[in-house]
């Protein structure tokens, strides 16, 4: 009998994996694009497309759940304010994982995981209004 076959444990300790799913997920609310591996972006989709639920019932049990699970309160203020209402109206399918070929160092495959109807304005957003508040 084969026990813990539930998820990919992906060489990682239980705080390590719990540490990256919550990394990865704040950089995809902000970003809503991110480049990673195929595994690691198979696993993310479930735990991403579980916080987009909440924030469609949009309660502050809700918003306490998500920020349980991601690191920064901006992340999930994105994810309340934007993102909830956007998908209001899906029945699920929030994430999309598109194959993209294999890493050149070590031939791991790659993977771009991104939300459905995405605003590509936002991807590299935050790193523009850095750059425009550090020349002003």
């Amino acid at each position: 009998m084969r026990h813990s076959s539930g998820y990919r444990r992906l060489n990682r300790t239980h705080e390590h994996r719990k540490a990256l799913w919550a990394n990865m997920a704040g950089s995809l609310i902000e970003h809503e694009q991110i480049k990673t591996t195929l595994p690691k972006a198979k696993e993310l989709r479930p735990i991403v497309e579980k916080l987009i639920t909440l924030a469609k019932r949009g309660d502050l049990h809700s918003r306490r759940l998500a920020a349980s699970q991601l690191k920064q309160d901006k992340h999930v203020a994105r994810l309340f304010e934007i993102l909830g209402p956007r998908y209001k109206d899906r029945q699920g399918g929030y994430i999309r994982v598109l194959k993209a070929g294999f890493r050149y160092g070590d031939m791991a495959p790659m993977a771009i995981i991104e939300f459905v109807d995405r605003d590509p304005s936002a991807k590299g957003a935050a790193d523009l209004a850095r750059l425009d508040a550090a020349e002003d």
